[in-house]
């Protein structure tokens, strides 16, 4: 869920759309008419987890997503952490699974949300015991892992293709309807 920042953090005072010469040259901004400060309006660092156990991929499906959409772990980075200790801390939340080990995959925009994904692929152990959120969850082997277009599917695909195998898309179609049983629109 998205929230318009409306007023000034610090005086409460409505913002408002102002030009202002900056670094990069002259720009509109939400900004606050009577103290000055500036709605930065700064993506959300998101962490995500490509979740190996016994050789074979975790991906998640959320209550609130359609019956066929399951997808990697994520979840909110938290103040004070870092993105390791973050991973490890969302897969233990999630899947009640320890980490063993984290590389980094890399790090992909999801520009609707506002938000930068830093993508992990996690060793993991243990017995899966799914949190509230999620609802189930399937183990895939390489070779049948499907990627979707976006950030996370895009982090999926990097990682598969470091294992040797060249990853596979969901259709213009099988994309469509995964993303109207998100409610949202068929492309971005």
């Amino acid at each position: 869920m998205q929230h318009e920042t409306r007023f000034c953090t610090h005086c409460a005072t409505p913002l408002a759309r102002i030009r202002q010469a900056e670094d990069g040259g002259d720009v509109e901004r939400l900004r606050c008419p009577a103290c000055g400060w500036t709605h930065w309006n700064n993506p959300t660092p998101v962490l995500a987890a490509i979740v190996e156990v016994n050789g074979q991929v975790l991906l998640a499906r959320n209550a609130a997503w359609p019956a066929k959409m399951f997808a990697l772990i994520t979840g909110f980075m938290e103040a004070g952490e870092s993105p390791q200790d973050g991973i490890a801390r969302e897969v233990k939340e999630e899947t009640n699974l320890d980490v063993r080990s984290a590389t980094l995959v890399g790090a992909y925009e999801f520009l609707r949300m506002n938000q930068v994904i830093i993508a992990y692929h996690v060793v993991a152990e243990g017995q899966v015991q799914l949190s509230p959120e999620l609802l189930d969850y399937r183990l895939y082997d390489l070779p049948d892992l499907r990627c979707w277009p976006a950030g996370t599917g895009y982090a999926l695909a990097d990682w598969l293709r470091t294992r040797g195998h060249e990853p596979v898309f969901f259709t213009e179609e099988e994309n469509a309807e995964r993303r109207r049983g998100l409610g949202l629109p068929p492309k971005d």
